[in-house]
């Protein structure tokens, strides 16, 4: 039969969507019908991914779009999935990655009037009177499937609007009997009708705007945090600080945005408690694809600074509070911008003696910068983070990816893992813990040939749902490298609550309620759920040699790896 349950998985296909992370419920008979049928005859279907959980399944989509791009699928069971995606929703749209969601709906008949009619007591039950309003504020896109006749318009629709910029998720749900519905011929689509937007560009004023700019000042700078989610906008970013001898800080990074061996780097800023000296003596300030690119109430430009914002989404429209004091803001696409900027520099006849000038003096804060940094890579009797991270560094190559959920140690593994590459690391995008996990089953799923290595905190970890993360790591074949930073506890809220009660009862107390202390055995949890190669280091002689044997194993292709590394106790 060519139902819309049919008609629904050959638009997935026909969309390039290549794998679906299924939690599968009473509400899906259609769809797994439809499944089995298809792989029965020989046609194809997306790969099924099941997921015992359902933000594993949404984090491993995501984690399989940000490294290849391509937006795949998500099928949850009713509003009970829909509300178990949770975070994974949150980080999905903060991090403005592109997927489709498709959720199930309670069947809307009793009495046995429609194939797939109630027959379970659940059915009554689970029948909430808005199930996309559970999500509809972080969804770009949200439907519902009535018939079968236009389910591939929608699908398609869904995805042309996930994958246009500013992209993020798309949600789309069906009742039983809707996806049961039988068609009389099969539904036919021409799918090059339903591609992204084209990337917006500068307008042609606003190239002679920037680019004499920056030429003009003494120390510009450029603050990003998520221009190298596309590889080819990071190349251009760099030819046209080089050509200039311009700065770069990047703020709250997602991704590597910046060669951090290239001189010109200086840097990354997350919380930290004090006014950044680089963007202190910055003239003239482009802020490139940032939500945050600075916390005014501790680091800010100066005064007067001449502030330029490009973004595919300059207005942040789904934040209720936002400005930065821009000059000139612009709606472009990363990529397309710089390769105007420097399209048109090539015309022009920079100052030499002005751009070697800026370039060494960034090289000499660059040449400081580094130095400090490598005086932290010691043990000193215990695991500092930095010693962690530089034994990671050592074991990484150019078929490395690494995924960042260390919270607290955010830029510890920025600044101590000093990633070259484009589309070599990646953070959530958003705020809600226990990404790193299924993204590292996702990004392993898109690039089957690099090595993955998700490194979090042992509170992410916990999030992460870890016996979910290796079954499905064990059952198909994804084996990556995770690194537990165990520090025992929350570290971020006690971090907040001194930031604003420096010398309040909480910061006399010998506990606020964060600690994990005596922790879960965190090794012992993942080899428990598949991962075969799980141990406990608590002595820093111990970490190159377990460093060494997990990286091998990982790469072997053998199975997962754990590391549970505790930390000075937070």
């Amino acid at each position: 039969m060519y139902t819309a349950s049919t008609a629904f998985l050959e638009a997935l296909s026909e969309a390039g969507v290549s794998h679906i992370f299924a939690n599968f419920g009473s509400d899906h008979p259609a769809l797994i019908e439809a499944i089995a049928e298809a792989r029965a005859e020989g046609r194809k279907v997306p790969m099924i991914i099941t997921c015992p959980n359902e933000m594993v399944g949404m984090s491993a989509a995501h984690g399989f779009a940000q490294v290849s791009g391509q937006a795949q699928a998500v099928l949850v069971h009713v509003e009970c999935g829909t509300q178990a995606l949770a975070g994974a929703v949150h980080n999905a749209a903060k991090g403005r990655v592109p997927m489709l969601v498709f959720a199930g709906a309670s069947p809307f008949t009793q009495e046995g009037e429609l194939k797939g009619s109630r027959n379970e007591f659940i059915q009554w039950i689970q029948d909430v009177h808005d199930q996309r309003g559970i999500v509809r504020g972080y969804m770009k896109y949200d439907n519902e499937i009535r018939t079968g006749r236009n389910v591939k318009q929608l699908v398609h629709r869904a995805l042309q609007i996930a994958s246009s910029d500013p992209r993020g998720p798309a949600y789309l749900m069906g009742a039983r009997e809707v996806m049961e519905e039988t068609l009389s011929s099969p539904v036919e689509i021409d799918p090059d009708a339903w591609r992204p937007l084209a990337p917006s560009p500068l307008p042609d004023e606003a190239v002679e705007t920037l680019l004499t700019a920056l030429e003009g000042a003494e120390r510009p700078l450029v603050v990003t945090s998520y221009l190298g989610r596309n590889p080819k906008a990071a190349e251009q970013l760099v030819l046209l600080c080089e050509a200039l001898g311009v700065g770069v800080l990047e703020s709250v990074p997602n991704a590597m945005n910046f060669p951090h061996d290239n001189p010109l780097y200086q840097g990354n800023q997350w919380n930290e408690p004090h006014q950044n000296a680089t963007l202190a003596e910055a003239d003239c300030v482009l802020v490139i694809d940032s939500d945050v690119p600075w916390i005014p109430t501790v680091s800010r430009p100066r005064e007067g600074v001449p502030i330029f914002h490009i973004d595919v989404d300059p207005l942040k429209e789904n934040m209720p509070l936002w400005y930065i004091g821009a000059r000139a803001s612009f709606r472009a696409h990363a990529e397309t911008a710089l390769r105007q900027l420097n399209t048109a520099l090539a015309r022009r006849k920079p100052d030499q003696a002005r751009v070697h000038a800026r370039s060494e003096h960034y090289r000499r804060t660059s040449r400081e910068r580094v130095k400090a940094l490598d005086a932290l890579e010691k043990a000193d009797g215990a695991i500092t983070p930095e010693f962690l991270t530089a034994c990671v560094r050592r074991h990484i190559d150019d078929d490395t990816i690494v995924l960042n959920e260390g919270i607290t140690n955010y830029p510890t593994i920025f600044n101590h893992l000093a990633m070259r590459r484009p589309g070599s690391i990646f953070t959530a995008g958003g705020g809600s813990l226990g990404w790193s996990g299924g993204a590292a089953i996702g990004a392993k799923l898109a690039a089957p040939n690099k090595t993955v290595v998700s490194l979090t905190g042992d509170g992410s970890y916990m999030f992460s749902v870890p016996s979910s993360v290796h079954w499905i790591a064990a059952n198909y074949k994804t084996p990556f490298l995770q690194i537990v930073y165990n520090n025992r506890g929350w570290k971020a809220p006690r971090f907040s609550t001194l930031a604003v009660h420096p010398d309040g009862y909480a910061s006399r107390a010998n506990d606020i309620d964060v600690a994990f202390d005596p922790p879960p055995d965190y090794a012992g949890i993942a080899a428990a759920a598949g991962a075969g190669y799980a141990r406990k280091v608590e002595g820093p002689e111990e970490v190159e040699e377990a460093v060494g044997e997990a990286f091998e194993t990982v790469r072997k292709g053998e199975s997962a790896a754990v590391l549970d590394v505790w930390l000075p106790h937070l």
